[in-house]
């Protein structure tokens, strides 16, 4: 595993800093005072932003996978997952809420790349999908979803309530999680792609929230909302010794692209705080022993090596998915080092700034705002720490909770 960015991907890299530099960055605060206002500027990214992501506007690595299955793709590569997270942390250098408002780059997205067959990604191609997971009763054991489906002919019927949507209201799909039976626990827990406008979903409320405010965040409900029977990602088979690995594998592409939302807000705060610093006449100086060091050059190149350990961490996770290599646990220890250190250092760096950073004449405070968020989707940092336990001690969720 080499830990420089590939010549294949620099491009990619490029262009997303590029957009952050010069499209979020400006409008930044505009929209974080404008909660829910629509971010019109994104529409002319949405092709470019396309183009960081290998599935089409697909984020994950579910073209990896089908290619992979079809003997199609043979040896080391850096491919969607890699191209997703690289391309991520550069856009939440500019903006954690709008790079989270992109048509076509949904969370849902990754749920499509990650489970559906072949037939299903062609028709869902191009689709701006978000994914409804946590419940007001689920909280982030995702085991305890209650939403239903039960197929009724040519279509399954489903029930219940999903909050936190991250895009619930803009995209032009939601994928459901949903269990076709209580009593089998976590392996009859699917996922649905369901459009809207699809009758007998309805958006019933959108929150109001600390930060990440560009991003609308819904609370959709269900209620004998049909969809066609092939609008289930994957397979209808319960298999209770896999448990629910087939949608568990959106979050193995997921939570290394959260990740990446942390390495970028992290950098943007690290960044900035050096600067404004360096104003002041203070420099960071790498040679010699840190005790001879001021305090707040110490306490720089601290949060600089904890910056850099999650950023590692985020690559590993993202190389072995596009490699084929099982990364459930190192998914999980991305997120939850990165999502650390981001809120860590985020808050540090207004701290170290003084009033200037705690003040909105600078986007440190919003960025220590948007970083908390990080912490929490995608499953919390406790819930992180208790699969990363379980993986390394070989427990069942039974056995450690």
């Amino acid at each position: 595993m080499y830990l420089e960015i590939p010549k294949n991907l620099t491009l990619i890299v490029n262009q997303a800093h590029q957009v952050a530099k010069h499209v979020f960055r400006p409008i930044s605060r505009k929209y974080d005072r404008a909660e829910h206002d629509y971010p019109k500027e994104l529409d002319m990214l949405a092709a470019l932003m396309d183009g960081l992501s290998a599935g089409g506007g697909q984020r994950g690595a579910g073209v990896d996978r089908l290619q992979r299955e079809e003997g199609r793709e043979e040896g080391v590569r850096n491919g969607a997952n890699m191209s997703t997270c690289v391309g991520m942390a550069e856009l939440c250098w500019g903006d954690v809420g709008l790079a989270l408002s992109i048509p076509r780059q949904g969370l849902g997205n990754a749920a499509i790349a990650a489970v559906a067959n072949a037939e299903q990604r062609k028709r869902f191609k191009g689709v701006w999908a978000a994914m409804a997971i946590t419940e007001p009763g689920a909280g982030s054991d995702s085991a305890n979803i209650r939403t239903t489906a039960h197929l009724d002919g040519e279509d399954w019927v489903l029930n219940g309530e999903k909050i936190y949507v991250t895009a619930g209201s803009r995209a032009d799909a939601v994928v459901v999680w949903a269990t076709l039976d209580r009593n089998l626990g976590r392996a009859a827990i699917k996922s649905f792609v369901v459009p809207h406008g699809t009758p007998g979903m309805e958006v019933v409320r959108l929150d109001r929230k600390l930060g990440i405010r560009a991003s609308d965040t819904a609370s959709i409900t269900l209620t004998d909302c049909r969809v066609p029977k092939e609008n289930l990602l994957g397979t209808s088979d319960i298999d209770t010794k896999k448990g629910f690995s087939g949608v568990m594998q959106t979050f193995d592409n997921t939570r290394p692209v959260v990740a990446a939302m942390g390495v970028g807000v992290a950098r943007a705060a690290l960044e900035h705080t050096r600067e404004i610093l360096g104003r002041e006449g203070i420099k960071v100086r790498y040679r010699g022993p840190l005790l001879a060091k001021r305090a707040v050059e110490s306490e720089l190149i601290r949060m600089e090596a904890e910056w850099e350990a999650g950023r590692l961490l985020m690559l590993k996770a993202a190389w072995m998915a596009d490699n084929g290599i099982p990364n459930s646990t190192e998914a999980s220890m991305s997120k939850a080092k990165a999502a650390r250190v981001a809120n860590e250092v985020t808050l540090r760096c207004v701290e170290l700034c003084g009033g200037l950073g705690y003040s909105e004449d600078e986007l440190l405070e919003k960025w220590a705002r948007d970083s908390k968020i990080i912490d929490i989707f995608e499953g919390t940092q406790q819930i992180q720490l208790l699969i990363i336990a379980r993986r390394l001690l070989g427990k069942r969720s039974s056995e450690l909770r």
